[in-house]
């Protein structure tokens, strides 16, 4: 079973933290020897670099922040850091841990502005234990290494609230109908042949301005544009190779006439609450929802052809 969004986060932060707290700690223990002496810190901080893998900077602080070390970066030294004021930034505003290391949240840096994140290594006196500073260690996110595996949309209901404006003009508005509205028989006829025979595995529908945005098996990358006078026209499928359906879509061709026709009876049902656009993924088999009062719904298929209009419209389960 593939991990959330979460737990993959998760994943690639435990294997990283795993990776950098027995060399920080090292390193800690060294500048600790060296505390307060400018060029001795750069040194021991200059000879660990190599140490800590994907490593942008390396550098030493104070207790409230202030940094005591020169930047050390894959280019050598970088002095103009001294001094800095790093109190105020996101990592040292969170709360280290007792075991004396911290891997901060990401953050988008000063430097570059890009999501960074920052490892704190508490160091201590080696006699008296007193804390002296920590030496930290920022990380640019693209450098990183990816060790989770990629997650997967969850399969379950979810209700987005949309424009606070347009529901709160909800009852002014009335359905006009658009010019797909008018052949929208013929539209389903076509869809269904474009998904189920011709490659087509990802559509939007954009009921009310009359067109669909679709993507293909063979060209995954580019969407393509159908206006209504596409959707009307069954000369449509010459421009698209017959294709199996692909064996891995959870959403069975089967289903796919009736997910279609649902959606005609959900834009047509009410005049006031109507389907203004809708989509389709045969892959993870969700079906996205957006009515006129700018909510959208994302359901796994099954889900959706389960409810009945009068869940839509609010009179029944």
């Amino acid at each position: 079973m593939k991990p959330t969004l979460k737990e993959s986060i998760l994943q690639q932060r435990l294997a990283l933290q795993k990776s950098l707290e027995q060399p920080l700690a090292r390193l800690a223990a060294e500048c600790a020897k060296q505390w307060g002496n400018r060029d001795k810190l750069d040194g021991v901080l200059t000879d660990y670099f190599e140490k800590i893998p994907k490593c942008t900077f390396l550098y030493t602080l104070d207790t409230q922040g202030i940094q005591n070390s020169d930047n050390v970066s894959h280019t050598g030294l970088l002095p103009e850091h001294f001094g800095r004021d790093r109190s105020q930034r996101p990592y040292m505003n969170e709360a280290v841990p007792a075991s004396g290391f911290l891997l901060s949240e990401a953050y988008i840096s000063l430097r570059v502005s890009r999501p960074s994140l920052t490892a704190l290594q508490l160091v201590r006196d080696e006699t008296s234990g007193k804390a002296l500073g920590f030496v930290g260690a920022d990380f640019d996110l693209r450098n990183l290494p990816f060790t989770a595996e990629l997650y997967e949309e969850p399969a379950q209901w979810q209700q987005i609230k949309g424009d606070v404006a347009i529901r709160g003009t909800l009852f002014q508005q009335e359905r006009v109908d658009s010019l797909l509205d008018q052949d929208i028989d013929q539209a389903i006829s076509i869809l269904t042949e474009l998904i189920t025979v011709r490659g087509m595995f990802q559509g939007v529908f954009h009921f009310s301005s009359s067109r669909a945005t679709i993507w293909l098996i063979d060209d995954p990358f580019r969407y393509r544009l159908l206006s209504h006078s596409e959707l009307s026209d069954p000369d449509i499928c010459f421009a698209y190779p017959v294709r199996k359906y692909p064996e891995d879509a959870l959403i069975p061709p089967k289903s796919i006439r009736p997910i279609l026709t649902y959606l005609k009876e959900l834009r047509f049902a009410d005049d006031v609450i109507y389907l203004r656009s809708a989509s389709i993924n045969i892959f993870n088999g969700l079906i996205s929802l957006t009515f006129s009062c700018d909510g959208s719904h994302y359901m796994p298929y099954q889900e959706f052809l389960d409810k009945n209009l009068g869940f839509w419209l609010g009179s029944t389960g």
